[in-house]
């Protein structure tokens, strides 16, 4: 079952599955439908999760750097 979270004034949906060793995360934005999905340790925490979860989505929702205005994101590393 879902749980719900706001981030602001924003409703969120959280789904929990564990796979093995490890956690995945859904966290899905109810008003426009963005998810974004989480794997986290098994030995995390609840609120752990949930905080990772919620702050993943709170950076894609603010406008996460994006290739759509001309320009890659920068990345640490070289290009080949």
């Amino acid at each position: 079952m879902p749980r719900r979270r706001k981030i602001g004034a924003r409703d969120v949906l959280l789904e929990f599955h564990r796979v093995g060793n490890a956690v995945r995360v859904v966290a899905i934005d109810q008003p426009s439908g963005t998810e974004v999905i989480l794997i986290g340790p098994a030995d995390a925490t609840r609120a752990q999760l949930t905080r990772a979860a919620t702050d993943k989505l709170r950076y894609v929702l603010e406008g996460a750097p994006s290739a759509e205005d001309g320009e890659p994101p920068k990345r640490p590393g070289i290009e080949v």
